[in-house]
């Protein structure tokens, strides 16, 4: 499939939909070996969940296995024991390329093979822009975009080796859509992220590697993003803003989030989107999801700019990069 975002391409992922679930229920689906990233919770725990009761082999990765996110790691076993499921946990701290090398040198040694990353590991910030410091925003962009590429450059050559494989990023609607402020770094680091995986989709197409984007918009519930956002460093400065004319302004803005979120809103419809996206063939996947319960606008930008930018490859004569090539995959689990 030509990987561009708009109405047809959402058309054409509702038909995929319904014939991935005819192929659960009535053939035998392909059973992948997958990595995510940042699973301890939200988005990444509930995905890991439901990809493996779907029936793959899923490894739930996390920093501080034995600390922090012990318990974690044990919630994760009794699910994997209660619900029958292959869900395991491995240790990859995204700010190591040492701990992603190792982590997929575990799940080779134990699989025999990787066949798709979730690069969905990211943190939040909330706050005046002027009052966070130049190393917070450097360390916000380590953790939501420099560690996709840690991840990528661990696991990528296996894909290539195997001549099939998927990249799933978790991006968010803030990299194209409405922008409120007090969560400037935070939109930038994504934004970056974004940029970096529709240029990653062209040069992985040939190797035989797909590439899906998945958009979340805001959710103020089932995730921890909002709980755990950072606060800028600068206390002095952010105190400026608040005894100034932002007085309460914080307080705004997470109420006209929490106002325009239906109140049905439920995160596990990014794990169901990312779920759908993996039981869909190969070649046949969309490029973009919107999973955007407050429809902030991006699905339409995003459909302008990733036509824009696949017009450009066709000028230039690279409009085969837009679709992966079907190659002798070495991966067991291939279709």
């Amino acid at each position: 499939m030509d990987q561009q975002p708009g109405v047809a391409c959402q058309r054409r992922f509702c038909v995929l939909i319904a014939t991935s679930l005819k192929r659960q229920k009535g053939e035998a689906a392909v059973k992948y070996v997958i990595v995510i990233t940042g699973a301890s919770s939200g988005f990444g725990a509930l995905t890991a969940r439901r990809l493996a009761e779907s029936g793959h082999t899923v490894y739930a990765t996390m920093r501080e296995t034995g600390g922090r996110n012990a318990k974690q790691v044990e919630a994760a076993r009794k699910f994997a024991a209660e619900k029958n499921v292959d869900l395991r946990t491995a240790e990859l701290d995204v700010s190591s390329q040492e701990s992603a090398d190792r982590a997929v040198r575990q799940v080779l040694g134990a699989a025999g093979r990787l066949d798709i990353i979730i690069h969905n590991a990211g943190h939040m910030v909330f706050g005046p822009a002027e009052a966070f410091t130049p190393e917070q925003l450097a360390e916000l962009y380590d953790v939501n975009v420099l560690s996709t590429q840690r991840v990528n450059r661990a696991a990528l050559p296996q894909l290539r080796k195997q001549k099939r494989g998927l990249v799933v990023w978790v991006s968010s609607s803030s990299a194209a859509g409405g922008t409120p402020p007090y969560l400037a770094p935070y939109f930038a680091a994504k934004a970056g992220m974004d940029a970096l995986a529709v240029v990653y989709a062209r040069e992985l197409t040939r190797w035989g590697i797909e590439t899906s984007i998945i958009v979340p918009g805001a959710f103020t519930g089932g995730t921890n993003h909002f709980a755990h956002a950072g606060s800028p460093a600068d206390k002095a400065r952010a105190a400026e803003y608040e005894a100034g004319p932002y007085k309460g302004f914080a307080d705004d803005v997470l109420k006209g989030f929490s106002s325009i979120v239906p109140p049905d809103a439920d995160a596990s419809a990014v794990a169901e989107a990312i779920v759908k996206v993996v039981d869909i063939p190969f070649g046949k996947r969309p490029f973009r999801v919107h999973v955007d319960p407050t429809q902030d606008g991006a699905e339409v930008v995003n459909m302008v700019c990733d036509r824009v930018r696949a017009e450009l490859l066709r000028r230039i004569g690279l409009n085969d990069v837009l679709t992966p090539r079907v190659l002798e995959s070495k991966s067991l689990s291939a279709p």
